[in-house]
């Protein structure tokens, strides 16, 4: 069991690594490391391929600073302990590589670093671009260049791997013959002498550094990855053997006799990311499977699987991707996936043949972005700490090497969500670094014609041209709550390619007419609207794209004032006032008080009336009017759990802001319906994600809404609080800013509000309370009101 124990540290070990991103680090001049593979092997084939190098050192190094990437991904070891894995996710325009500093597993005497390369060829995900399999590693200093990749190193494939299906987008499962493999390859004393060189393949490079053959190397600007030991503490099932004592909750050694098959139903209690470390013994021959699932079965029918509650296991039905394994009969053999699974159940099964098998371990190590939450709320509302709890989850899960859309499915950093992400990342944390790498990953992605592609990176071609407005309100969020116009203003050429692109669609009123490629607005299901996309008037043109693109101009006009070049900030500022003019001759409704969706006026939506204030085209009485119309009337096509961001934000600017906690019927419905994270869409039993953060709204709104806190200037350099406690008579919170942090209490006592509010140095603001404005000043204010 001494190489699991080692793993198990190994895995935590990866939180120790340097906090400093590779970016800060200092970097050779010249780089003398060559990009290395197996010699003869097939470039672009699945394979799981291993590296080793010895050498010895004199004493152990204060500091060994190394840099590493590989394609696709890799997992590097020293002394058998892993100190780091990826590279992150991007472009071959911009590949990743980590530093690392060695020196912690170092030691005098003989030392072996060792690397896992693994190419899912055509299985790998969407968001894996790749140019072929390929390893690097690059001393900092001469010292550190004795690790340089090149023939020195030894390699071999390990052949007991094949993929298995993939689900939809994401990584494919894996087949592990543990009769073929290599055994113990990272012990110190494995015999590698029967081991090929490697193959020097061509030098490797920091972008600019070369004509660019390959991958182009720039530094990640983001640090490790968490990973945390997670047990798997319920065993909701047991087939085939007796329902083992303390598994899995503890390490339990559980045998499966011979000429058996067992399965078993494990609970994580809620949904994870987690490598799966699996620990077995003896069975020669034995068929393992491991599936995960975010949820079990109902039934499947003609409109997918129905999930039910999710808590419930009987009579349900296990479908979700899978690993499988064959046991080749010795101790201590231990399992981990390459890739991370997601997973709320996990089933383990496992067929002997003539030999009983021993499982010794199961248990998960959790992944993701490294946040932390200095945000907190504070009440004693039991459903609002369980709306926040499952949001944090949920928006922790979607937060990896790049923000994700769902971590089971897809894995894809789309704009339309990464906007929502990215918002509930500056009110609950304050690292802002993985929403600074979204915003340069957009900025890339964008196409000859101006427009982004939909989700960066990505593999293959998509094109939801109105997530390129969203874009650009990512531009301006990051402006309002984080600053830094230098990066800004860098973006902005990217902008203007954005709205240049779609000025080729309006007509002479500046309205859009047959906007091209796949319009998504929203998974919504009323008159009109297909695969998301909202209907379209006889003259080709939506009041809701025409009002996102009203959004961009009021959003690019701000930024261009301030960060770029007043041209076009005059420009937009007039081609916003002829869209409004065009906006309101062509889609309000006297009758109904209300924007209608096309201009023959027959359809209407709480999407085009949310956008409708929020652009300011409806104001005062007549936005409180349609507001209150748009949580009544019943006839207007509803948002879903994603746009209700935008519906929500609407309502508040309308007045009706007190009304937030009644706003939340959908979330309840996902805690009712036993998730741990928000679903896809507002179909609950039948969505096909049960993790989607855009759900997670509620994490931004507690703090902007309910506690009223928000940016009043760029750079967050001044703050205005305009809380709407709604039925909540003692709350208040603290958020993270970029001076420090802002924290509000709220109680009321006999009729009167006790309002005490902390800004940090530096930073001023404004309190409003029922339409009267009182100054903020830094440090402690305290209102009686």
């Amino acid at each position: 069991m001494k190489l699991l124990f080692t793993l198990s540290l190994a895995l935590l070990s990866i939180i120790s690594c340097h906090a400093s991103t590779a970016s800060t680090l200092p970097h050779p001049q010249t780089w003398h490391a060559n990009w290395i593979a197996l010699p003869g092997e097939n470039e672009h084939a699945y394979g799981v391929y291993y590296f080793r190098k010895k050498f010895d050192l004199a004493a152990r190094p204060d500091s060994f600073l190394v840099h590493v990437s590989a394609d696709n991904r890799y997992k590097l070891f020293v002394n058998g302990t892993l100190v780091s894995l990826g590279p992150a996710r991007n472009d071959t325009y911009h590949w990743n590589y980590a530093t690392v500093d060695l020196a912690p597993y170092l030691q005098a005497g003989h030392n072996l670093v060792t690397a896992i390369v693994w190419n899912e060829a055509d299985f790998r995900p969407e968001a894996q671009i790749s140019v072929r399999t390929a390893f690097m590693l690059q001393g900092n200093t001469v010292k550190e260049e004795i690790l340089n990749t090149n023939d020195s190193w030894k390699c071999a494939k390990d052949n007991a791997y094949q993929p298995l299906p993939a689900i939809f987008a994401a990584s494919t499962g894996e087949m592990v013959d543990r009769t073929k493999t290599i055994r113990n390859w990272m012990a110190p004393d494995f015999d590698d002498s029967h081991w090929p060189k490697a193959a020097n393949l061509f030098g490797a490079q920091p972008k600019g550094q070369s004509d660019g053959l390959g991958w182009m190397l720039v530094p990640c600007p983001l640090p490790p990855m968490e990973m945390t030991y997670q047990r798997i503490p319920t065993l909701r099932k047991a087939e085939g053997i007796p329902a083992p004592t303390g598994f899995p909750g503890q390490r339990t050694a559980v045998i499966i006799p011979a000429h058996t098959t067992a399965t078993l139903l494990l609970d994580q209690t809620f949904n994870t990311n987690a490598y799966v470390t699996l620990a077995f013994s003896k069975g020669t021959g034995a068929g393992i499977s491991l599936r995960y699932a975010e949820s079990l079965v109902e039934e499947f029918t003609q409109y997918g699987a129905r999930k039910g509650n999710r808590d419930q296991v009987d009579g349900k039905l296990f479908s979700g991707r899978m690993d499988s394994l064959v046991s080749d009969g010795t101790d201590a053999q231990t399992y981990t996936n390459l890739n991370f699974r997601t997973f709320r159940y996990l089933q383990l099964r496992v067929h002997t043949q003539d030999e009983p098998l021993t499982i010794d371990d199961i248990y998960g190590t959790f992944t993701g972005y490294p946040f932390k939450a200095p945000a907190q709320f504070h009440t004693d509302d039991a459903e609002i700490k369980k709306i926040l709890e499952i949001g944090w989850r949920t928006a922790r899960l979607n937060a990896w090497e790049t923000y994700t859309d769902c971590p089971y499915y897809e894995q894809l950093q789309y704009i339309g969500d990464t906007r929502v992400q990215a918002t509930i990342s500056y009110y609950n944390s304050d690292d802002d670094r993985l929403a600074r790498n979204a915003i340069e990953l957009m900025d890339h992605s964008r196409l000859a014609d101006g427009v982004t592609l939909s989700r960066f990176p990505t593999r293959s071609t998509q094109v939801i041209s109105p997530f390129s407005l969203w874009y650009i309100g990512m531009l301006h969020d990051y402006w309002m709550y984080r600053g830094d116009n230098a990066f800004i203003a860098d973006k902005l050429p990217g902008a203007r390619g954005i709205l240049k692109f779609f000025s080729q669609f309006q007509d002479s009123t500046g309205s859009l007419k047959n906007t091209p490629y796949w319009t998504f607005v929203d998974w919504a299901g009323g008159d009109g609207w297909f695969v998301g996309a909202p209907p379209k008037g006889a003259d080709g043109s939506s009041a809701i794209l025409d009002l996102q693109l009203l959004m961009a101009y009021q959003w690019a006009a701000a930024l261009e004032s301030k960060t770029g070049i007043p041209y076009y900030a005059t420009l937009y500022q007039q081609k916003a006032q002829q869209l409004q003019r065009s906006i309101q001759h062509k889609y309000w409704s006297t009758e109904k008080g209300l924007y209608a969706d096309t201009p023959e006026k027959n359809k209407f939506s709480q999407h085009a009336n949310s956008l409708a204030i929020l652009t300011g085209m409806v104001k005062g009485p007549a936005a409180q009017a349609a507001g209150q119309r748009m949580l009544t009337d019943q006839s207007l096509t509803q948002c879903s759990i994603y746009f209700k961001y935008y519906l929500h934000q609407a309502l508040v600017k309308a007045g009706l802001g007190d009304g937030y906690l009644d706003w939340l019927d959908i979330w309840r419905k996902n805690i009712a319906a036993g998730l741990t994270t928000w679903t896809e869409d507002s179909n609950i039993d039948f969505t096909r994600s049960d993790c989607h953060a855009w759900g997670s709204s509620p994490n931004i709104e507690f703090f902007r809404t309910v506690l009223g806190i928000d940016s009043d200037a760029p750079g967050f350099t001044r703050v205005k609080i305009t809380p709407h406690p709604g039925r909540l008579r003692d709350l208040g919170g603290e958020m993270p800013h970029p001076n420090g942090k802002i924290s509000v209490d709220y109680h009321l006592r006999n009729g009167h509000w006790e309002m005490r509010v902390s800004l940090p140095a530096n930073t001023t603001g404004t309190f409003t309370w029922k339409g009267k404005n009182y100054p903020l000043k830094a440090g402690a204010n305290m209102l009686k009101l």
